[in-house]
């Protein structure tokens, strides 16, 4: 019996799947390339040209993609954040004794200061812009209520169940990693001196009671 050729056709819907794979496989490379920048200058000091040289395209090529520095930054916050998210919520996932979570955890905020520190200036920076363009609000919204989920992922594997505790337990770990963040600015400390700083901030959040 013969069999049927293999159709040399592709459907239309194939293609445009595998059009939106390819852009966003390119917007993904700008946006690693465009950190790089963003990290080094800043918000207010990059411009879409900035951005454009280096990642080695015209400066219309980067407008195709992104339609404006804001489109742009969210992207590049997003990506990273993503990123540290997932990081911090495998360590709620690694069956660790309560004081293991805790150093785990403790550790790994530690590390991301002292490698990640460009970056996470970049998200204190743009979460500040967001309180003066709304065009920031919806990812800064999207990213905080990420950390106050994983944050409370954590707080459940400590035994820690209270309405309020992944909230406020979050805008304290906050306050003392944008401090300790700050105060690594031309100060250096190392990673045990960060450990030891982020594990008795840890100690206090799951003693709230409320």
């Amino acid at each position: 019996m013969n069999q049927p050729l293999p159709s040399t056709v592709t459907r239309p819907e194939e293609r445009t799947q595998r059009k939106t794979e390819r852009r966003e496989a390119k917007k993904m490379a700008i946006a690693m390339s465009a950190l790089d920048a963003l990290k080094r200058m800043g918000y207010a000091n990059t411009t879409m040209r900035d951005i454009a040289a280096v990642c080695e395209m015209s400066l219309g090529s980067l407008t195709y993609y992104f339609i404006d520095k804001e489109d742009l930054i969210t992207w590049c916050v997003r990506l990273y954040k993503t990123e540290f998210i997932q990081r911090i919520s495998r360590v709620a996932d690694a069956q660790l004794s309560p004081q293991g979570v805790i150093a785990q955890l403790a550790d790994e905020l530690a590390r991301s200061i002292l490698e990640d520190r460009a970056t996470h200036r970049l998200w204190y920076d743009i979460r500040n812009q967001a309180m003066f363009d709304p065009t920031f609000l919806p990812v800064v919204s999207e990213i905080e209520h990420s950390l106050q989920q994983v944050l409370s992922e954590v707080l459940r594997t400590l035994g820690v169940i209270m309405p309020h505790s992944a909230a406020l337990g979050y805008a304290m770990l906050d306050g003392v990693y944008r401090f300790l963040l700050q105060n690594t600015q031309g100060k250096p400390q190392n990673e045990d001196s960060l450990s030891e700083q982020f594990r008795a901030a840890l100690q206090a959040i799951i003693s709230l009671k409320v």
